[in-house]
C-alpha cells in the first residue's frame, strides 16, 4: 500500500538543473561536478536508508531520507525527492505510537524498492543531461 503520489511527478526537472548552473555563474565546471557528487552518492544514499530502515534506526532513517530529500531537490529530481518527502512524512507519523524496530522495516518492504528503482531512473537521465549539455 505505498502511496504512488510521486510516481505523478516528472523524475527530473531541467528548469532547476538550469536554474543551478545559472547560480553558479555557467562554469560548467563546478555545475557538472556538483550533478556529478550527486550521481556518484545516490548509491551510498539509498544503501544507507536500507539499512537504517532495515534494522529500526530511526534516527539514521530520518538523517538519510533527509539527505535523500534535500540533494535530490538541489538537482531537481523532483520525483525521487517526492518519494523521499512521502516516506518521512511516513516515518514522522508512523512511528508516534508505534515501536520503530517494527515500523521501519515494513516501511522498507512498502517503499524501498521504488526509491531505488527511481533512484536509478533518476541517474541514468541527469548522466544523459550531463552528456547533452
Amino acid at each position: 500500500m505505498a502511496p504512488d503520489d510521486g510516481n505523478a511527478l516528472p523524475l527530473l526537472d531541467p528548469a532547476v538543473l538550469d536554474r543551478l548552473r545559472t547560480e553558479l555563474e555557467d562554469d560548467d565546471g563546478v555545475w557538472n561536478v556538483f550533478v556529478q557528487n550527486f550521481i556518484e552518492h545516490l548509491p551510498h544514499r539509498t544503501e544507507k536508508l536500507r539499512l537504517t530502515l532495515t534494522t529500526g534506526d530511526l534516527v539514521g532513517a530520518m538523517d538519510a531520507v533527509l539527505s535523500l530529500k534535500t540533494s535530490s531537490q538541489m538537482v531537481g529530481a523532483e520525483r525521487l525527492a517526492g518519494l523521499a518527502m512521502e516516506l518521512e512524512r511516513a516515518l514522522r507519523h508512523e512511528t508516534l505510537e508505534s515501536e520503530p524496530a517494527r515500523v521501519l522495516p515494513r516501511l522498507a518492504a512498502d517503499r524501498l524498492r521504488q526509491i531505488i528503482r527511481c533512484a536509478r531512473q533518476t541517474s541514468y537521465l541527469l548522466q544523459k543531461y550531463l552528456h547533452s549539455g
